[in-house]
């Protein structure tokens, strides 16, 4: 299954001019999304253009339905315009939080639209895994932690996450941060194989930044990554996540989902 990650909109709300980094992006997002009055139309804006792409599925960033902000009628409105879209919300991705509420947060605001999955890190699990565990099963939510700048190899990533509750714990793995890192993205999913949950597909310019561009302009090698899934019969979720700091990522991202596609269907040409 291919979705759409919407954090590649992270530069949107400032007219792709984002100089001052990540937090600049959420910042703007959150305060564009917040006002319930315009979150409908901001809101199907994003589902209008990931469905024209040819997306069936969509994985949302946190700052777009934040549990700080999103009221019952933010999610009311959520859930019918993606019933309206005829697309399926796979995980919420971002930053789950330091404590049990901020999780409970998150689980409710994922549960509330039709998510069963949080993809992305959950600083409180370092803390009290046993709490977050009873969190996830109350709402019947999985958690699948993704490697960042600090995860250089796949023996880190597990590391993390341990080998408990494997039913409700695993990997989200982001390709893309594997290439930043230089460590062989194939190699890394090959090892991760027992615990993937999902695929943050995604490629970089060179090693060493983290500047994403098109699946297979880059050099995480995206036809491997594709194969060895399919090796290892890897069926979950595959998003493709590209997030430019200074132009629209669309274009991109539906030819991305085109290869992805043909590589998909055709393994003997990856």
């Amino acid at each position: 299954m291919n979705h759409k990650y919407t954090a590649n909109y992270v530069a949107r709300e400032l007219n792709y001019h984002m100089t001052e980094g990540w937090n600049q992006g959420d910042q703007s997002t959150q305060a564009a999304f917040r006002n319930l009055e315009v979150f409908p139309q901001k809101f199907e804006e994003v589902l209008s253009d990931v469905k024209g792409m040819g997306f069936d599925s969509i994985d949302f960033w946190i700052a777009h339905l934040h549990p700080d902000w999103a009221t019952d009628e933010h999610l009311k409105c959520a859930k019918e315009l993606l019933e309206k879209h005829q697309l399926t919300p796979i995980s919420m991705a971002g930053g789950f939080g330091q404590t049990a509420d901020e999780l409970v947060g998150f689980c409710r605001v994922a549960s509330s639209i039709g998510c069963e999955m949080l993809g992305g890190g959950l600083p409180f699990w370092h803390k009290d895994p046993d709490s977050c565990i009873s969190i996830l099963k109350e709402y019947g939510i999985k958690w699948a932690f993704e490697n960042h700048p600090n995860e250089k190899t796949a023996e880190d990533v597990i590391n993390i996450i341990g080998n408990r509750d494997e039913d409700l714990v695993g990997v989200a793995c982001d390709t893309g941060w594997f290439g930043t890192n230089a460590c062989d993205g194939p190699a890394a999913l090959r090892e991760l194989a027992p615990r993937l949950m999902h695929i943050h597909l995604k490629d970089v310019r060179e090693a060493g930044q983290h500047r994403t561009c098109q699946l297979g302009d880059g050099v995480v090698n995206i036809p491997a990554c594709v194969e060895v899934l399919q090796q290892v019969g890897y069926t979950g979720p595959i998003a493709i996540e590209h997030e430019p700091e200074e132009y629209d990522p669309n274009p991109e991202v539906e030819a991305s989902l085109k290869l992805l596609r043909s590589w998909l269907q055709n393994p003997c040409a990856v």
